[in-house]
């Protein structure tokens, strides 16, 4: 996803094959695959669904960056995983003290975009956006604001 190369065929290749074996993913290869499809823009529902019902199996184990770019990667796809953002919040607003500028603002812009009633996470963000304000760069105020 990084080179942005249009790869359509290799894509839905390893979609297929990902999510036959999604149970054996880590949190980070959960939270990376979501990442790289969306970040492409690929359309792959199949896979967004496994990768979603083991993400909130294995949430707890997620760090702040993987739950925030997991986040990110739902809404910004627009799939609909109300469980995993249910999951996703509960755990962030767990860990939001470890979060940094980026995680806090594209937590807020995920949860924002979706339209996901999350008071508690919103609310334990804007407390530690609030202390970490000054580390801010202008994409995270923008995103968070």
């Amino acid at each position: 996803a990084t080179v942005r190369h249009d790869a359509r065929a290799l894509f839905n290749s390893v979609a297929t094959e990902a999510t036959r074996q999604v149970g054996q993913f880590n949190p980070q290869d959960l939270a990376n695959t979501a990442w790289a499809y969306a970040t492409v823009c690929h359309d792959a529902p199949a896979l967004f669904d496994c990768v979603a019902t083991e993400a909130t199996r294995q949430v707890g184990q997620f760090n702040p960056q993987g739950l925030a770019n997991t986040a990110w990667a739902y809404a910004t796809v627009r799939h609909d995983a109300s469980e995993l953002f249910d999951s996703v919040a509960t755990e962030a607003t767990r860990q939001v003290g470890q979060f940094n500028p980026q995680d806090l603002a594209n937590t807020a812009w995920a949860y924002a975009t979706v339209r996901h009633d999350a008071r508690a996470l919103f609310n334990s963000v804007a407390t530690e956006a609030t202390r970490q304000v000054g580390q801010f760069n202008p994409q995270n105020l923008a995103n968070t604001a």
